[in-house]
């Protein structure tokens, strides 16, 4: 199973984190579901890049995946960057929805003690 944890920080998103491996049933020897938890959050990460202006602090490990946007971003890139995390957001709840068995997604307020 892959567990999602969502942080927020008051009414905007802060970050993500995806740990395990779904295990789903394979097709031609790739789990679909895990591919899919992996492409939306690496995308979200290249897309906070790319499309937002901002570089969050990513940590990958095998079967993990944390992104947090920085201290002190500025207003407009800001907003760009809460579209490109709710896009993420809403990809893996629709696989949580079909999936409920493989994928869990959960909110957290965001602790700095967590970084």
């Amino acid at each position: 199973m892959t567990r999602v944890t969502i942080y927020t920080s008051g009414s905007s998103v802060r970050g993500f984190e995806a740990c395990g491996h779904v295990g789903a049933r394979r097709v031609r020897g790739v789990d679909l579901v895990c591919c899919a938890v992996s492409t939306l959050t690496q995308a979200g990460v290249n897309a906070l890049e790319t499309v937002a202006g901002v570089v969050p602090q990513v940590t990958v490990e095998d079967g993990f995946l944390r992104c947090i946007l920085p201290d002190g971003i500025e207003e407009e890139k800001h907003a760009r960057a809460q579209i490109v995390l709710q896009t993420v957001i809403s990809g893996l709840k629709d696989i949580e929805q079909v999936y409920p068995n493989l994928v869990r997604i959960k909110q957290e307020e965001w602790r700095q003690a967590d970084a």
